[in-house]
């Protein structure tokens, strides 16, 4: 028999807890009912050595942080929601009510080792037509870390009970509830089958699919903090894991979800989507639409596109959103790349002004400026005047202006190559691009690519709050009245000197 639930804590809960994992940082954000955000705490996320002495991630570590962090809280108290959000790739292995050994870093480069044992599951891996799952390097084929960990740690391997991804981990801590979830279960896994919305091959020949905890989706509520029963009352287990994250035992704890699927979910008209059985039909019937997401990676999700069009040796991929959907996937390493055509430069000294001097002097940034990722991997970049190939360092080439309004352009030009791809059959629909990240803010970039899509209305992303944040938020208010993104209309402009220069360079890109 539970306890009663204590009234001093039966307060308004009138605020959402959003747990957002990305590779780089962790971040805590404490939001109200408008969507404001009341508190945020942010933390360095590294990876550690684990006991077999592989890099693992820093589960405890963010676990000791997050609740030292909440129990300090002055408003911690007030959350009646909780949801986590993570990066992809990831995965958990739970023995008997703890870990059955730490979950793996994807960047960790023996995964993915030559060796019998990765010939073996390159050839059982299934072809990319089944998982719309490219190749990819070290553990980023998620697959390859759970291959890797049985064949390596058979003894840590039998310890395993459940697995179960990354965000419902967190979930599972918070509520003592196991399950999985659809959006983490198809990000280049080769673990799922989006055809049939089931365990691929790999999965079921593996053993591996009957070891996920069941499916949930990632909005629905899996009990609360504090697992209260019919009559409120709170049990031993539930009032201890209330006290040590800080939070009410009635804080309902959501499934959580993949943190790219988490930004594209606020676009969805949630009306139309009211279970996942309809969803596929629903998108057939919405515009065209390329959500852009900036970071490191620039990655371009195009829900509604054609599966078929995929190009696995180009970075493509069919990613799964949150209702079960296939979702086409492209990316570069957009950042990176950016990065190294800004050579030192400020971002902000890019102008229009100074793009036409270049493109007057015929001056292309022609792929790749990072060794990883895009559809133009394995190029060595270059900067190329009047036909002549420029030597040394960018910025032994171009003043500051130049090489920022250099770097802005080149990322504009990939991304509406991508955007080509990934609507080749639907190339005459009028189409909606969504820029969001940091080049939401960059105007020249955005500029560009206005004028090379000019079928295209582009927007930028004007949200104070970054968007895996608020689609994770609006997720625990999914059959709520939707509510509208934040988005500043690109001004069209009838550049036809920049579509021309644009069409050399894909002449160039294509040569």
């Amino acid at each position: 028999m539970g306890t009663p639930l204590d009234t001093t804590l039966d307060r308004q809960l009138d605020l959402t807890l959003v747990i957002d994992i990305g590779k780089s940082n962790a971040k805590l954000l404490l939001l109200d009912d408008a969507g404001n955000v009341v508190e945020r705490h942010s933390r360095a996320n590294a990876s550690v050595t684990s006991s077999l002495g592989y890099p693992a991630l820093d589960v405890h570590g963010l676990q000791q942080w997050m609740q030292q962090t909440l129990r300090a809280s002055p408003n911690a108290l007030r959350c009646g929601h909780v949801i986590a959000s993570t990066h992809g790739a990831a995965f958990v292995a739970l023995g008997d009510e703890q870990l059955a050994w730490a979950p793996l870093d994807y960047e960790f480069e023996d995964v993915a080792q030559a060796g019998a044992a990765q010939s073996a599951f390159a050839a059982a891996s299934g072809s990319f037509g089944e998982t719309l799952s490219p190749e990819l390097p070290a553990g980023l084929n998620a697959a390859r870390q759970l291959h890797w960990m049985q064949a390596t740690h058979p003894d840590a391997w039998r310890r395993t009970r459940t697995l179960l991804p990354y965000a419902q981990y967190w979930a599972w801590l918070l509520s003592g509830v196991a399950c999985s979830e659809v959006s983490s279960l198809g990000c280049h896994t080769h673990l799922w089958n989006p055809a049939t919305g089931s365990y691929s091959s790999l999965a079921v020949t593996k053993g591996w699919a009957t070891m996920f905890a069941p499916l949930r989706l990632a909005w629905e509520v899996l009990g609360t903090v504090g697992a209260l029963d019919a009559g409120h009352a709170v049990d031993g287990q539930g009032a201890a894991r209330a006290a040590a994250w800080g939070l009410s035992p009635a804080c309902q704890v959501h499934v959580g979800v993949h943190d790219s699927n988490a930004c594209l979910a606020r676009y969805f008209d949630r009306r139309t989507l009211q279970d996942a059985d309809g969803a596929a039909d629903a998108a057939t019937a919405t515009p065209a639409l390329t959500i852009v997401s900036s970071g490191t990676w620039t990655v371009l999700m195009a829900p509604g596109a054609a599966a078929h069009d995929l190009v696995a040796e180009q970075d493509m991929l069919g990613n799964v959103d949150v209702t079960g959907r296939v979702t086409p996937t492209s990316r570069f390493m957009g950042g990176r790349e950016f990065a190294a055509l800004l050579d030192g430069a400020d971002p902000q000294a890019a102008s229009l002004q100074t793009l036409q001097q270049l493109v007057q002097r015929q001056t292309f940034a022609l792929p790749s400026f990072s060794p990883q990722g895009g559809p133009f991997a394995g190029r060595t970049g270059y900067i190329e005047q009047a036909g002549m190939w420029l030597q040394g360092t960018a910025a032994s080439c171009l003043n500051e202006a130049e090489r920022a309004t250099l770097a802005a352009c080149y990322c504009a030009q990939v991304t509406a190559w991508l955007i080509h791809y990934l609507w080749k059959d639907r190339s005459d629909a009028l189409h909606t691009v969504v820029v969001e990240g940091p080049l939401a803010h960059n105007p020249l970039y955005l500029q560009v690519l206005q004028a090379v899509l000019p079928r295209s209305r582009c927007h930028a992303s004007v949200d104070a709050l970054e968007g895996t944040a608020r689609g994770a938020w609006l997720l625990t208010r999914w059959y709520a009245e939707p509510i509208q993104a934040q988005l500043q209309p690109v001004e069209e402009n009838a550049l036809v000197w920049l579509q021309h220069y644009h069409g050399q360079w894909l002449q160039k890109v294509c040569e």
